[in-house]
């Protein structure tokens, strides 16, 4: 049997609408005085206006922080504790995309009133300790899967970004509201929608911490992102889509949670840290490149023909019968591939503006993230990965 250790957030709630009732829902958890965190861009689209009437109605206290930026800096942390900290919070709503959820958590930690450590200290694996206030994420896009996950990315710099990764950090409750999503535009359901199967894929890959319950969550997560991908793109008001596509993202988060991403995940940082290359689309331009190198490997080949019945569905069947696991892999592939352009999205890093001059600064930097590198099938050298760069250029 194999021994392993399974932790997730412990309340999920998955129902269309459920964001009208996060008042109540607060109110239940006994929180009296909350921090929100969010985006400019939440506000401007109005997907607070039914949400936040309630928390007057309740009596709860609420302070809104909306000044979450994509890449979050270390200053907007420090700003947004500093605030849920003079508010006195007791509990503590993180409401929008990746950013906003990892805001939100560190927010929790550094809010809390026991809290001596400062953030600069907390950056690695099992860095950050001691308490934190109770958490709920509201996931507005479906992607990143951090409502599920105890790991928070934070720009350290004009250029790099470190990770906070502790148990402390992960949620208590994780509210799915697939109407939030609904009308979300084109090329960003894409780009998450990439980001959380990339989430599955080296889930399922990893070489630290893989087991049998985030295979399975993996699994199903890809299932479920990969047969409606398309339906959510191109049907942007399709609720039935939008909501498998919240569930099986946060599987894929939940998978990756305890088997954790690898080299995808850091090739990708480099170019949001550099060229501010949303990160489903960093993640996108670099998964066939850095599949195709970890192929060479035997068993990471045989894990990818495992998913590629998941991933592709009924085009599995018809392409697989008495094909080795390499061609399997290659035909999964290609396929990947053919699906990202279906989407619109970029296929190169000369269609983002990227000069080919920056291609070994890249591998340079991507070396740096020996955090997710380790988990990585193939062991990646600053040759390879100039190599996975130039494939993708």
């Amino acid at each position: 049997m194999t021994a392993f250790t399974f932790t997730t957030t412990r309340t999920i709630i998955n129902e269309p609408g459920s964001a009208r009732r996060l008042a109540s829902i607060c109110e239940e958890q006994g929180a009296r005085s909350i921090m929100l965190v969010t985006d400019p861009g939440i506000i401007s689209i109005g997907l607070l206006e039914d949400v936040l009437p309630a928390f007057s109605e309740s009596g709860i206290q609420l302070t809104l922080f909306k000044d979450v930026e994509a890449d979050p800096a270390d200053s907007t942390v420090i700003d947004a504790a500093n605030q849920a900290r003079a508010a006195k919070a007791d509990y503590v709503v993180g409401f929008g995309g990746g950013s906003s959820m990892d805001v939100a958590k560190l927010v929790a930690l550094l809010a809390h009133p026991e809290c001596k450590q400062p953030l600069s200290d907390m950056y690695g694996v099992g860095n950050a300790r001691g308490k934190r206030l109770p958490l709920l994420q509201v996931p507005t896009t479906a992607g990143t899967g951090s409502e599920v996950t105890p790991i928070a990315i934070v720009t350290t710099g004009a250029t790099t970004k470190a990770g906070v990764v502790s148990p402390v950090l992960q949620p208590d409750i994780a509210l799915l509201d697939a109407e939030l999503t609904k009308g979300l535009p084109a090329h960003v359901t894409a780009a998450t929608g990439i980001d959380a199967m990339v989430h599955a894929i080296e889930a399922y890959t990893s070489v630290h911490k893989k087991n049998p319950v985030s295979d399975m969550l993996a699994k199903e997560g890809l299932r479920l992102l990969s047969s409606n991908l398309m339906a959510a793109v191109n049907e942007g008001h399709n609720l039935e889509a939008r909501s498998n596509m919240l569930l099986g993202a946060l599987y894929a988060g939940q998978a990756f949670a305890n088997a954790p991403v690898a080299a995808v995940h850091a090739l990708a940082y480099p170019l949001g840290g550099h060229f501010h290359i949303p990160h489903g689309l960093s993640n996108s331009l670099v998964l066939p490149h850095v599949m195709r190198f970890n192929a060479a490997d035997k068993q990471a080949a045989a894990q990818y023909a495992e998913l590629a019945p998941y991933i592709m569905g009924a085009d599995f069947s018809e392409t697989s019968a008495g094909i080795s696991d390499e061609e399997v892999t290659n035909t999964l592939i290609a396929w990947l591939e053919q699906r990202i352009k279906e989407t619109g999205l970029p296929m190169r890093l000369r269609e983002c503006d990227i000069p080919e001059d920056a291609v070994p600064m890249l591998a340079s930097e991507a070396l740096l993230q020996q955090r997710l590198l380790i988990n990585n099938p193939r062991e990646v050298t600053e040759a390879d990965a100039l190599a996975i760069y130039t494939a993708a250029y």
